[in-house]
């Protein structure tokens, strides 16, 4: 059971947490907004999927900000209470660095999984979909590129004869007409807007018409059949088959991951598996990082802070790509760098550490003699 103490601290840790990450995901999505912006001014991204893949970065990157989230929001929570010497009169009563780690490590766990569903599910489902609407853009792009208005475009070997009168600037089609021999009757299409694309699976073109009208009679004959339409879809096959993108890794399942046991699937598993680890390593560390006795100073140990922060990320995308390429073998992996940072964090603050403290104590207590002397 939690007491009030227990309480007060998790909830002063959490309100921090809730505060950082919601100024880092500001600050995050100011960035990519202004980064989409420029891509949509540059003609590679359609202003309707603006907001969509702004979405869908958001829960690209959220597994990557939440351990330096979680370690700022301990680390500032717990230097506040040891500014306020509030840390010191726990301390006298008994509630020492062992509590502590008991408390920070609860709040850490449930954090810890929402980073695992974010990383292991979430940021390659995002990453993908990411991933599908770039190569649309690329395909649509390089549809586009060859097109010019004003010209007819002759497909099917001559059964089949597209006409475009213009291209806007949101890369659609207007003033469209399509004349069909492939079947009897012949069909001749108009249409004041439209759009292309290519089916990925077969690599045909497919011309979909908005508003238009549809007149079916052979030349020279007097019976025509017209029809007007909302939407119409014109299928002109392809020769040629679909180019096909490679699949980057960040966008693979979790599940195809582990299916396939190579050193690049292998380095992008670990680099999922790092973020959860992250949040309780980090956790561990910021404990010792903050200083609870009243005659020392704090300035030292947040340094030593920021120092191990930046060595841990770096260390991170150093070992990855040892990992990748074939430097380190792949019985250590890449998280090799979480318990580095730890042990060594740990051994600079050996002399002041808490429980080298305590074991001086127990070693230095002499035993009370328990003989009984005689007095006459």
């Amino acid at each position: 059971m939690l007491n009030v103490i227990d309480r007060y601290l998790l909830r002063e840790i959490a309100k921090v947490f809730a505060a950082i990450v919601i100024i880092l995901l500001l600050i995050v999505t100011s960035l990519m907004f202004l980064r989409i912006l420029e891509e949509v001014n540059l003609g590679g991204l359609n202003v309707e999927l603006v907001f969509t893949v702004l979405r869908l970065q958001l829960l690209r990157d959220s597994a990557s900000l939440l351990p330096p989230a979680f370690f700022l929001a301990a680390l500032v929570t717990l230097s506040r209470l040891s500014r306020d010497s509030e840390l010191i009169a726990l301390n006298a009563c008994g509630i020492g660095p062992p509590r502590l780690y008991r408390i920070v490590l609860l709040l850490a766990l449930p954090v810890a999984l929402l980073t695992a569903w974010f990383a292991l599910w979430l940021q390659p489902e995002a990453a993908s979909a990411i991933q599908d609407i770039r190569l649309q853009q690329r395909e649509q792009a390089a549809q586009l590129a060859g097109l010019q208005p004003g010209r007819f475009y002759v497909e099917e070997n001559g059964q089949v004869v597209i006409y475009i009168g213009e291209i806007t600037e949101r890369k659609t089609l207007g003033n469209l007409f399509i004349l069909d021999r492939r079947s009897a009757p012949t069909q001749l299409v108009m249409s004041a807007g439209g759009s292309h694309r290519l089916d990925p699976v077969t690599g045909d073109h497919l011309v979909t018409l908005k508003q238009g009208q549809r007149f079916d009679g052979n030349p020279g004959a007097g019976a025509f059949l017209i029809g007007h339409f909302e939407d119409y879809l014109l299928r002109i096959r392809s020769d040629t088959p679909p180019q096909r993108f490679p699949s980057k890794r960040a966008a693979l399942p979790t599940a195809a991951l582990l299916a396939t046991p190579e050193r690049g699937n292998r380095a992008e598993l670990e680099h999922r598996i790092a973020a959860p680890l992250a949040i309780i390593t980090l956790s561990i560390l910021a404990i010792p990082l903050v200083e609870i006795s009243p005659r020392q100073t704090a300035t030292g140990r947040l340094l030593l802070a920021l120092l191990a922060y930046f060595c841990f990320f770096n260390l991170q995308r150093l070992a990855e790509s040892w990992l990748e390429t074939g430097v380190t073998p792949l019985w250590i992996g890449s998280l090799w760098y979480q318990f580095v940072i730890l042990g060594a964090v740990h051994l600079l603050l050996l002399p002041e550490s808490f429980w080298l403290k305590r074991a001086r104590q127990q070693f230095a207590r002499v035993p009370e003699s328990r003989g009984c002397t005689i007095t006459s």
